[in-house]
């Protein structure tokens, strides 16, 4: 994985062999995950609450380490991945977190600036973005504001403009229109076509079947820590 690093390539087709996590000896978080994802995908992620989808999106982000199996990205382990190595590779990903992790001492535009200032960008050029991106999540007129300045939903849309603002070629997004209001959520929804349009794989968590139904895509179903659903509608 540090060639794939060093050399400056990026991750493409995401495969899982037999993965697997487990937090407690009482159960599995996932068991026997078997799955691959194509390069330029949008799939979303289904299943009840506890099912595994948040843990699923944390082990490709190497937010957390696999307890068995392999997580492979462009045929490269990722689950073997140096700690050091990891933000290298978090360059190539755009994240919606649930709890959103915004930087509360940062204003909207440093907060969606920063991937872009990981990136080595040009002034210029992040000025220029970041607007265009707040722009398009309706929050140009709350730039200069801070996160605890925001309402929930407004967080939200922060978080979604800086996970797409670096045109990533991955986007993990765990329940990014849970807080929106039906108008934001088609907004947003727009743009992450928009961002697939272009190449990003999209891997999204979410409880909304009428989204689903909306905007139809692979679907991938996880009960219990366990794959039982793998169906384009």
């Amino acid at each position: 994985m540090a060639s794939l690093i060093e050399n400056g390539d990026n991750p493409g087709m995401i495969q899982l062999f037999n993965v697997g996590k487990t937090y407690s000896r009482e159960q599995a978080a996932l068991a026997d995950i078997n799955l691959q994802i194509e390069k330029g995908e949008f799939v979303y992620l289904t299943g009840p609450s506890g099912a595994g989808k948040s843990t699923l999106l944390k082990l490709i982000c190497c937010a957390e380490r696999p307890s068995r199996g392999q997580i492979l990205m462009d045929g490269r382990n990722i689950t073997r991945l140096g700690t050091r190595y990891i933000p290298y590779l978090r360059r190539n990903l755009g994240i919606v977190f649930q709890d959103f992790k915004l930087l509360n001492r940062r204003t909207v535009f440093e907060n969606v600036a920063f991937p872009l200032e990981v990136q080595g960008r040009r002034r210029i050029e992040i000025g220029k973005k970041v607007y265009q991106c707040l722009q398009q999540v309706g929050l140009e007129h709350r730039l200069h504001h801070y996160p605890l300045q925001l309402s929930g939903g407004e967080q939200q849309r922060v978080a979604v403009a800086r996970a797409l603002v670096g045109d990533p070629l991955v986007l993990l997004a765990d329940e990014p229109t849970g807080n929106l209001d039906p108008d934001v959520t088609l907004d947003i929804m727009e743009q992450f076509k928009a961002a697939n349009a272009r190449g990003t794989t999209i891997i999204m968590a979410t409880h909304d079947r009428g989204l689903i139904w909306q905007f139809p895509r692979r679907v991938i179903t996880l009960e219990g820590g366990r794959l039982v659903g793998d169906h384009v509608p």
